[in-house]
């Protein structure tokens, strides 16, 4: 089953689990099945059906440009990553 990596800022929505397992073979499954376990948790990712700009999602210690359409395997890590800023 995929572990969702959840960032430090996230936390209080998935009651201070830092990993969670959880069903899903797309980003948004994964979305969607964290939404349903702890309500609230979309609206931090998704705005207008795509993932936040200031989010980025890796599977497996890859960035994915597919955004919710990217695909996660059953033993994928998907990490949801505050986008960096700053130069």
């Amino acid at each position: 089953m995929p572990v969702a990596w959840i960032p430090s800022l996230m936390q209080k929505l998935t009651d201070g689990n830092h990993n969670v397992e959880i069903e899903g073979e797309t980003v948004r499954q994964v979305v969607d099945a964290l939404e349903t376990r702890y309500p609230g948790f979309k609206d931090r990712i998704v705005e207008n059906d795509r993932i936040k700009t200031e989010i980025a999602v890796a599977i497996d210690g890859e960035i994915v440009t597919a955004g919710l359409r990217a695909k996660v395997g059953p033993d994928s890590e998907v990490h949801f990553l505050p986008a960096l800023a700053g130069g």
